[in-house]
This record gives C-alpha cells, structure tokens and sequence, in this order.
C-alpha cells in the first residue's frame, strides 16, 4: 500500500544567549578609582600639618602666579635653594645655605699625587715607543742602539753609535738618513704628552781633530741642536723643547771605555714638571735641588727598565695616550 503522507523535517535553529554589555566594569574601575583618590585625600588632609594645608589651597587658589603669602614650593622644607626667608612660613630657613665643613687639600698631597700620575704617564709612552721599534721594521734593525729609562727627571731616551753604524757623518752635525728616522718616528708619539723634553749631545773622549775654536763642546751642542730640527720637522712643537744643551765628553756612558762608540749619543729627556720648573728658572717646589746631568745608565742598550703592572697592548697604550692630547691630563701647576 502506498503511503503519500508528506515527509517533515524540523531545523532547530540554535543561539546563544544575548551579550549583557560590558559598560559596569568601566563604571566599576571609575567608582574605585574615585573611592581610591577620596581615600588618598582623605589620608592626606588628617595627616597635613596647617601649614601644609595652607600652602596645597594658595595653590589651588594660584597655579601660575601662587600666592604671596605663600612658598613657590608646596611643601618647604627649608633647604636650598631658599625663597624670601620674610615671606616664607618655615621659620628656620635661613638667608644663607649653611656651608658643610669641608678639608682643605694640602699642597703637598697635589703635588704628590700629581707627580703620581704623571710618573704613570711616563709608564705608557716608555711603553708606546717600545712597541713602536718592535713594531716597526726599519726601526727594529737599530734596537740595539735605543735605550729607554725611566729617571727621577722624567723619561730618558738615549740613541747612539755603533762601530759600524754612527748617527752623524765623521766629525760634524749631519744626520745619518736612519737617525733622522728614528727621530721622526718618536716625534708623533713623544708629541702624545704635554710634558716638554731636554736634547743634550755627548762626544766620546776622543779630541777633536779639526779648526782651533772648535772642539767636542761645539761638536756636541751642534748635534744636539741637529736632532732638535728633526724632531721639529717631524710635528714636535719647537715651543715643547725645553733646553738644548751639548756635553762633549763630560758624562760618558762607558767610563771604563772613553773611546767606546755608545759614548757617542743623542739623549731626549721628557721632562717631569719638577725639573722643567727647574730648567726654566722657577723656585722649586719643597727646595730641592735642580736635576744634575743624569749619571750614565748600567742598562745595556737595547733594554728597557721595568714597568710596574702587566705590560699593555699597543692598541690599547695608544687609546690611553690619546687621552693627554685633549689636555685632560696636562697636570697643571697646583694653585697655591
């Protein structure tokens, strides 16, 4: 039997409940907020002296201009800077900020400490030169002719003959083309520090062979003056040279040997501040006496005295030395 009864099919539509809005809990945060802020206040004014309070309303009453019976501070507490003491309402402001004692520095202990660093100094640009002749390759063949020592006038870099190297032609002021540059090559990094430098000529004790009127003495000064020149040439300030002087053979480097070549030298002395005061004529500090024609060295040439702490890096020597050429270091005389 047929069956035509109609086939229905039920679609249940399905939705979720309606959105109830979030606006209470911006109106919640306000109310708290706002109970927050009375709660503060409320704190504040049972806490407030009248003073305080007085202030907090000359405010309110004036942002811009304040009131004239009232401190530009909300709260004064009498320190400094200090308002007018007669309009302020802390009696114990004063006119004048009270001075804290403070220890004068004595003299000495600038001294003292200056020389310090500067002995430090003098430490770094011992170090820089030797690093510049291992460095460099035409330098590093004359190494056992460069000393470097550090004395009580400064640091004392002396240059001299060999048998079969001299620094000057026989018998004159002529520069040897390897002298003049070993002179250029330290003259960029000597010029590193503030401190001016003293050129002195040595002879050996072998006389002179030549005019009459001219001898050691002559010979000496003239070459000393020589290798001022080429120091000047290669960017040293001339007015950093503070003395040129020629010894002859008065302080031989080998006195158990007059006649040995390496008395035959060239000795750049970067002075301290002491002996340059001493040089120039100024009264020295303490009444010591002027520095004396330093005695000959027991180094050997080709060495270097020691230097306290690990020896640096020439990167890292050459990043401290740059910090003198801005005269943050140039150590000044101390007012008195």
């Amino acid at each position: 039997m047929d069956n035509n009864q109609p086939i229905i099919i039920k679609r249940v539509k399905k939705t979720a409940g309606g959105h109830h809005g979030g606006a209470w809990k911006i109106a919640f945060a306000d109310f708290a907020t706002a109970m927050m802020a009375f709660f503060l206040v409320m704190w504040l004014m049972s806490s407030a002296t009248p003073e305080q309070k007085k202030l907090i309303s000359g405010y309110f009453q004036d942002p811009i201009g304040f009131s004239e019976s009232a401190s530009p501070y909300v709260i004064d507490l009498g320190g400094t800077p200090t308002p007018s003491p007669e309009k302020t309402l802390n009696p114990e402001v004063q006119e004048h900020p009270v001075e804290t004692d403070v220890a004068p520095i004595d003299a000495a202990q600038v001294e003292t400490l200056s020389e310090q660093l500067e002995r430090e100094r003098l430490d770094l640009l011992l170090q820089e030169l030797q690093n510049k002749v291992d460095e460099n390759p035409e330098l590093k063949r004359f190494k056992d002719q460069i000393l470097f020592e550090i004395t009580k006038d400064g640091l004392r870099i002396q240059i001299m003959d060999a048998d079969n190297r001299p620094m000057f032609a026989l018998g004159s002021a002529q520069l040897q083309p390897y002298f003049e540059d070993i002179l250029l090559a330290m003259a960029e990094t000597i010029s590193a520090v503030p401190n001016k430098i003293s050129v002195s000529g040595h002879t050996d004790a072998k006389p002179f062979a030549g005019r009459g009127d001219f001898g050691n003495w002559e010979l000496s000064a003239n070459r000393a003056n020589a290798a001022r020149r080429a120091l000047v040439y290669g960017g040293y300030p001339d007015a950093q040279i503070a003395r040129v002087v020629g010894y002859a053979s008065s302080a031989l480097f080998d006195r158990q040997n007059p006649l040995n070549p390496v008395n035959r030298r060239i000795d750049i002395l970067v002075l301290t501040k002491r002996a340059q005061r001493s040089i120039e004529g100024e009264q020295p500090a303490g009444g010591e006496q002027p520095p004396q024609t330093p005695p000959p060295s027991s180094a050997t040439p080709g060495s270097v005295s020691p230097v306290e702490g690990e020896p640096m890096q020439p990167r890292e020597l050459r990043e401290k030395l740059n910090i003198f050429e801005s005269g943050v270091l140039g150590f000044d005389e101390p007012e008195g």
